[in-house]
């Protein structure tokens, strides 16, 4: 294999599939991306065998061939190489010789023939979806899925496809958020997935807010998405979301209304002096009165005081500080409501003129 490529259109190929490859692996191969040079055209593939990304990028070739390459060290040399530079790339007897100007590196191959690819998707559903609005879908759930929990459909975020919309459902138990977006498919009856959490955070890392349209195909086992040059293909979580429809609690009779910027500062100045571990901040409400209060095993403690509008009877609550601030941090309207119905129940949190979200944060005892 020899082949003559850009510095610059390599590396926006290797930061494309690169995410994908962990830094300790149980499988030498999995350290490596596998380089296929055909008809003036690089394609690059990663994989932790649960997902797959695959670049491509246009060369200049002299000869077509197959070999895999330590992912890491070839992304280090090619960043570390002055841009646009041109890099020559020549493969023989399992060692990968990369040339710029002066500078030569010799790296040591694996056999092509061990890569392990995920299966061929031949069939499924398919669906077309602005990155824009599928962005918006992520950014404003991922942060509630749950990490490493024992219940492992936690550790992901629930994809549900309605003829009328798209919703993502993101819980850890403790706190749920879900995002729609109104849009219309060829789907008669509602399918779920849940991808899972490392899909979804390289998922978040390719997309932009453009307008151009994703193509994405739904299996029961897989979900593949195509972006441009990229081709992203991920495992799904073989398992039953939880009915989350029953964790969104009804209208609250009590009604908190607020400036989101100005709530949003007061929680983190009062967080500093919380709890480090169960980061508990108690909110009370009585008029048009908002008190924010923490403290810590130290006897250390913080109050803030604020103006708010307030609809019901006077009210003492716990939160965990640092879900509320996942929630507001992803709103984007000014005003923000907080509806709950008592010291025991969980609160709802949505944007002021904005029904496609909502963030329910269960209570904590203070």
């Amino acid at each position: 294999m020899e082949f003559q490529i850009a510095r610059d259109d390599l590396l926006q190929a290797l930061q494309s599939v690169i995410g994908v490859v962990e830094r300790r692996q149980t499988m030498p191969i999995l350290s490596h991306l596998l380089l296929q040079a055909d008809d003036g055209t690089l394609t690059l593939t990663g994989t932790d065998l649960e997902l797959e990304l695959r670049a491509r990028a246009t060369i200049q070739q002299e000869q077509s061939g197959t070999t895999t390459v330590p992912a890491r060290k070839l992304f280090d040399i090619c960043r570390g190489l002055p841009q646009d530079s041109q890099l020559i790339f020549k493969s023989k007897d399992n060692q990968l010789t990369i040339q710029s100007g002066r500078s030569r590196f010799t790296l040591s191959t694996l056999s092509a023939g061990d890569f392990p690819f995920l299966e061929q998707i031949s069939e499924g559903h398919h669906l077309l979806i602005p990155k824009h609005n599928l962005k918006r879908l992520l950014e404003r759930t991922h942060f509630a899925m749950a990490h490493q929990d024992v219940r492992y459909y936690l550790n992901g975020l629930l994809l549900a496809v309605r003829p009328d919309r798209l919703r993502a459902v993101a819980t850890d138990g403790h706190r749920l958020a879900l995002c729609d977006i109104f849009q219309p498919s060829d789907i008669e009856k509602e399918i779920q997935v849940i991808v899972p959490r490392k899909a979804i955070t390289e998922l978040r890392r390719l997309l932009d807010d453009e307008d151009e349209s994703v193509e994405v195909t739904l299996t029961n086992n897989h979900l593949q998405l195509t972006l441009n040059s990229i081709r992203f293909t991920t495992k799904l979580i073989d398992g039953r979301f939880p009915d989350y429809d029953r964790v969104i609690p009804d209208e609250g009779d009590k009604r908190l209304t607020g400036n989101r910027n100005t709530i949003h500062q007061a929680l983190s100045r009062t967080a500093i002096l919380s709890n480090e571990k169960f980061r508990g901040v108690r909110l009370q409400l009585e008029g048009s009165t908002l008190k924010l209060q923490a403290q810590n095993p130290e006897h250390e403690q913080a109050e803030e005081e604020l103006e708010v509008e307030y609809e019901g009877a006077p009210l003492e609550i716990g939160f965990n500080v640092n879900y509320l601030l996942d929630a507001l941090s992803v709103m984007e309207s000014e005003q923000f409501t907080l509806e709950m119905s008592g010291a025991d129940s969980s609160g709802l949190l949505r944007e002021a003129g904005d029904q496609t979200s909502r963030y329910v944060v269960m209570p904590m005892r203070l």
